[in-house]
């Protein structure tokens, strides 16, 4: 079982309080770059900038990889404190089974990129004004290296953090999976409430970023591993890294196309929770799911 694949570590949940504390003080070491550049840049007038205030003062490739720095140092930590705090192997953090099913990694991968190609073509059929074509070679080109090597890092370490490291740290203590699940799906979307997007659609937004942590914590708990979530999460951020972005949203690239419509509320929360339960679906009918209730609040003990 996922969630207890720590009982053959060294895993006394102190253990965890002083990964996470290390994870912390790594993330804070990451983001000095940025922080140090932007004070270059803009002066004594930087505190007074907003986060996407922030994001337009370097170059935006500039700018994507220093934001996803932090996360790539996290990733390393990460490997390091299950290997050498914990004594767990990787794979006991990614999965219940024998070893990674990497074609569960890219069926994650494929379906989310589907759907949001297939979102992107629907969308520009519908309003061909609201999609700009931005391609420059020469940006796109340095783009695409940042993304693909960075991006997967940045969404590994968040998987690996929230829905491993930290799911399974608290399996320790409490008896039944619900409060693990719960806890590290709020600290997921609570975590990405200071994107730009908060500054542009409202604190509304925060139900999508809830339900995206509760859709990722639901397909780990049930599939009993992350390589769902792993693909999932990576296809997400690479198509909004490379395939669309807009001057309010986290990711500001030189992506192929800008998104130059007035964002929608409704949209925005209703379009991913649509999203999230197609997946679900089709997920569950290929996995051959069961029993969703034991997998997601049963007993965690270990």
């Amino acid at each position: 079982m996922y969630i207890e694949q720590v009982r053959n570590s060294t895993n006394s949940f102190w253990l965890y309080i002083i990964g996470v504390f290390i994870l912390g003080v790594v993330i804070i070491i990451g983001n000095i770059p940025f922080g140090f550049l932007i004070l270059a840049e803009a002066g004594v007038d930087a505190a007074q900038l907003t986060l996407a205030e922030q994001m337009k003062v370097l170059p935006s490739n500039t700018t994507l990889f220093l934001l996803l720095l932090p996360f790539a140092l996290v990733f390393g930590a990460i490997l390091l404190i299950t290997k050498l705090l914990h004594k767990l192997k990787l794979r006991e953090l990614i999965t219940s089974r024998s070893k990674v099913d990497w074609k569960r990694v890219r069926f994650g991968f494929g379906t989310v990129a589907l759907s949001f190609i297939a979102m992107l073509v629907v969308g520009y059929f519908i309003d061909p004004e609201s999609v700009q074509w931005n391609f420059k070679p020469k940006l796109f080109a340095l783009l695409v290296l940042i993304s693909v090597i960075m991006v997967p890092l940045q969404t590994s370490a968040e998987e690996l953090f929230f829905r491993g490291y930290l799911m399974q740290g608290l399996g320790r203590i409490f008896p039944m999976r619900l409060l693990p699940f719960v806890i590290t799906s709020t600290l997921f979307g609570l975590l990405h409430f200071t994107n730009p997007e908060v500054d542009k659609l409202g604190d509304i937004i925060l139900i999508t970023y809830l339900s995206t942590g509760f859709f990722l914590g639901a397909i780990t708990l049930i599939d009993e591993g992350l390589e769902l979530a792993l693909g999932f999460h990576a296809g997400n951020n690479l198509f909004l890294s490379l395939f669309l972005t807009s001057d309010w949203t986290v990711f500001q690239t030189d992506s192929l196309f800008i998104n130059m419509s007035e964002p929608n509320v409704a949209a925005y929360i209703i379009g991913p929770l649509i999203m999230y339960s197609v997946l679900f679906l089709v997920y569950a009918k290929k996995y051959k799911w069961k029993n969703y209730a034991t997998h997601l609040v049963g007993s965690s003990k270990v």
